[in-house]
């Protein structure tokens, strides 16, 4: 597992990136327990079983979108940035793979036709405007 940090402040973490190959059969919480999106991995043998269940109502208060990309097909290039704005990392994501933005910013470019990712996002959602703030690529960037 990659976990970036903010080189503003370095106690922050902005991304964590997990890759199919890290996959074990020991679940590996990929998010720290105190981030609001939690995500976490493990590699299922045939007749594992879980218990049925559901989940308790816990109220929670956050005033923080998280997402996670999960990379069922194809490749994509993937850029990060600070949270001053300036490119931190880049890599490519294929099948398998995940990464989960805790904060800071992000983008990609899909290199390969028909790929596809599942994206999931803290709620509620309330518009393009009010979630995002675009970031003005440097001229030293691409």
């Amino acid at each position: 597992m990659v976990k970036i940090y903010s080189k503003v402040d370095p106690s922050i973490l902005l991304i964590s990136i997990f890759r199919k190959s890290d996959i074990s059969s020991e679940r590996t919480d990929i998010s720290p327990d105190n981030e609001y999106l939690q995500v976490a991995t493990k590699k299922l043998p045939i007749g594992k079983t879980f218990a049925p269940h559901r989940h308790n109502y816990l109220e929670r208060t956050t005033t923080i979108t998280q997402e996670a990309w999960v990379f069922m097909s194809g490749k994509v290039k993937a850029e990060f940035w600070d949270l001053d704005d300036v490119k931190i990392y880049e890599t490519d994501f294929g099948a398998g793979d995940i990464a989960v933005v805790y904060r800071g910013g992000h983008s990609f470019e899909v290199l390969e036709d028909d790929t596809i990712l599942y994206e999931f996002k803290t709620g509620p959602y309330f518009g393009q405007s009010a979630d995002k703030t675009f970031i003005t690529r440097r001229k030293n960037e691409n």
